[in-house]
């Protein structure tokens, strides 16, 4: 079902709110870390599954509504069983490596959308989309090489393995997302479709690992509650809300931002000094976002 593509304006307000929304997830993840003490994989896991649980909640008076376009269904259900695999992987590396190291191993996207976008829907890219995705990616190396400069973890080779399974898997989500509202589902519906299905597969894991998601202090409650609020629903909702209208692609680029804002935060909450290499690679970002969307244009 195609939709009347809103102004160029409007596609970037709502990406740049996005953008400074998602900026807060590793901060938070971060922040519930040290409130519980609890370094497992269990942990992480319940950061995972309350994030998405929280936001399906939220979204579930939706559910009185007719669903339509019960032809994106399938692909809505794929891409939330991709989200619950990012989570998993993305939010378990933040307990191993660093938040600047994570964050810029994770919006790796470009280059995997990309990617799959040619091998599986023969969306050619342009020569000025390759380049910008390539200078973009190198903007993202460097800020996760300014990890050297400051921060650390206790496994970093593990962390960025696992940081690095996550871009993987959110590509596969985008790129899902995409085709689920492309055949008729909106993008408050979908939503409510994938958040609650990465949910519902998540849930139960922490259990099998000997956790649980009760005995926490009270500030972890409150974290996962912001989680949902912040880079889940407002994040993550207007990101899938603009690959309705623009390629993919163009939406992972912009997310490369994240690093950025989510360096930032971290030196001035945890005293992660994002180093001079951050500002090298973020000038270099700029540069490669810049030459992405004038090819995407072309």
């Amino acid at each position: 079902m195609r939709t009347m593509r809103p102004p160029g304006w409007k596609i970037a307000a709502v990406l740049l709110v996005g953008i400074l929304a998602i900026s807060f997830g590793s901060i938070l993840v971060r922040l519930a870390l040290r409130a519980s003490g609890d370094q497992s994989l269990a942990f992480s896991l319940v950061m995972s599954a309350g994030r998405l649980a929280l936001a399906a909640l939220l979204l579930a008076p939706g559910w009185t509504r007719p669903l339509g376009g019960r032809a994106g269904l399938p692909f809505a259900l794929a891409a939330g069983g991709f989200l619950a695999l990012h989570f998993a992987f993305w939010i378990t590396s933040l307990s191993y490596t660093s938040v600047a190291a994570s964050t810029a191993l994770v919006t790796t996207n470009p280059v995997w959308v990309t990617l799959l976008g040619w091998w599986l829907f023969g969306e050619k890219p342009s020569f000025l989309t390759l380049l910008g995705v390539g200078v973009a990616l190198l903007g993202g190396v460097l800020i996760g090489l300014g990890d050297s400069e400051g921060g650390g973890g206790a496994n970093p080779l593990l962390g960025d393995f696992l940081a690095l399974l996550g871009a993987l898997a959110a590509s596969c989500y985008f790129l899902l997302g995409r085709e689920a509202q492309r055949r008729g589902l909106s993008t408050w519906a979908y939503v409510r479709v994938a958040y609650t299905a990465a949910a519902l597969l998540l849930l139960p894991l922490p259990y099998l690992f000997g956790g649980g998601y009760g005995g926490y202090p009270l500030e972890v409650y409150a974290y996962l509650l912001l989680m949902a609020l912040l880079p889940q629903l407002v994040g993550h909702t207007s990101f899938n809300w603009a690959t309705r209208h623009i390629p993919p692609v163009l939406v992972t680029l912009a997310i490369l931002f994240e690093p950025v804002g989510a360096s930032l935060l971290a030196y001035l909450l945890f005293g992660e000094l994002p180093g001079s290499r951050v500002l090298l690679g973020a000038l270099i970002l700029l540069v490669g976002v810049a030459l992405a969307v004038v090819g995407g244009r072309r």
